[in-house]
């Protein structure tokens, strides 16, 4: 019997952590575009064996971090642009082998995006996709700064030159919506896309075009779809088993929280039991809503002031406290200083 040891892994990040496959990626976007990519990877502490590893992480504020000094040393602000015309399905792990052998492009982007939870976990959210629509959906994840443009830009082109690639055509998009505000890039931005491009929008989206929706997939193969899909599907349900009902409480709070704080009854409302069931489960596992409510923001809290420079009143905001001072407030509370202090402590280190 072969012994499976662990992947290099970073420890968990409240904030969420992403496959080193993507940041293989940026790495080749980066280089195409003159960076030198052996100083970002010994820079970022990126060796070898975690670059190659199938199973490696890096913290999410890490990856933004790493596209930001990358985007300096390339001057190319739509980095992630390039980022997404270089993707190939197989960056996308074998979510995108399942995607690629799919039998209509509908299906194939609908496949990748179900199992987008197998390469990557985000505190905001989960994209998702609308049949009815045809519409490809990434996340909010706001406020938006040089550090995560080129997470939304990446995302939606990535998904865009996957469609091109099974489908074998270039205007694939009815429309794409970027939440964030122009940057003074919207001509490039139509022209890579093939399609208008609508800035300070509800919601990141692609829409793609029915015929293309409709449309045979060059890489079809039925057999291995089913193959994948079902590999995939069992490590889904895998990760799935292994949470908790707090660990689904904390997955459901964080996006929520932006500006508000989420009762009891909209969570359970969104997980589909009672209140009183709700309650007696956390019950079970030693925990209660609001315990689990205040912990949450805790660790979201540590991990905004030590990983990222979001203004503190961007993380009150974030966390859903009523304004700056009741934050301030309970993080004395948590930390017994304030979050100013404690990231003027952090850099020093």
């Amino acid at each position: 019997m072969i012994e499976q040891r662990p992947a290099p892994r970073e420890s968990r990040n409240s904030l969420g952590d992403i496959s080193v496959l993507y940041v293989s990626a940026l790495m080749r976007a980066a280089q195409a575009e003159g960076a030198n990519s052996s100083e970002l990877a010994s820079r970022f502490q990126l060796d070898h064996q975690t670059l190659t590893s199938p199973e490696a992480r890096i913290s999410i504020p890490r990856f933004m971090r790493l596209g930001h000094a990358a985007i300096n040393q390339t001057g190319n602000r739509a980095l992630g642009l390039r980022m997404g015309a270089l993707s190939r399905p197989v960056d996308a792990g074998i979510a995108g082998l399942a995607g690629e052998t799919a039998d209509t492009a509908g299906a194939a982007i609908t496949t990748l995006i179900r199992y987008a939870l197998l390469t990557s976990r985000n505190s905001r959210g989960v994209p998702i996709v609308r049949p009815e629509s045809r519409q490809a959906l990434f996340y909010s994840i706001r406020p938006y700064n040089d550090f995560n443009y080129f997470v939304v830009d990446s995302v939606l082109a990535a998904w865009t030159q996957f469609l091109r690639t099974i489908t074998g055509r270039y205007n694939v998009l009815e429309r794409v919506t970027i939440e964030y505000r122009s940057t003074g890039q919207d001509e490039l931005f139509e022209r890579w896309f093939r399609c208008p491009v609508q800035f300070g929008a509800e919601k990141n989206s692609l829409t793609v075009r029915q015929d293309i929706w409709e449309s045979g997939n060059q890489q079809a193969q039925p057999a291995m779809h089913e193959k994948l899909s079902e590999l995939c599907e069992q490590e889904l349900q895998q990760i799935r088993r292994g949470c908790t009902t707090g660990d689904r409480v904390r997955n459901l709070l964080t996006p929520l929280f932006r500006g508000e704080t989420p009762s009891l009854e909209t969570i359970a409302m969104k997980m589909g039991v009672a209140p009183w069931t709700l309650q007696r489960q956390l019950a079970a596992e030693g925990t209660k809503f609001r315990e689990l409510m205040d912990e949450t923001r805790k660790q979201l809290a540590r991990d905004y002031i030590r990983e990222t420079d979001t203004s503190l009143a961007e993380i009150a905001w974030l966390l859903g406290f009523a304004n700056p001072a009741a934050f301030h407030k309970a993080y004395r509370r948590w930390f017994s200083l304030s979050p100013g202090e404690h990231r003027k402590q952090i850099r020093l280190l």
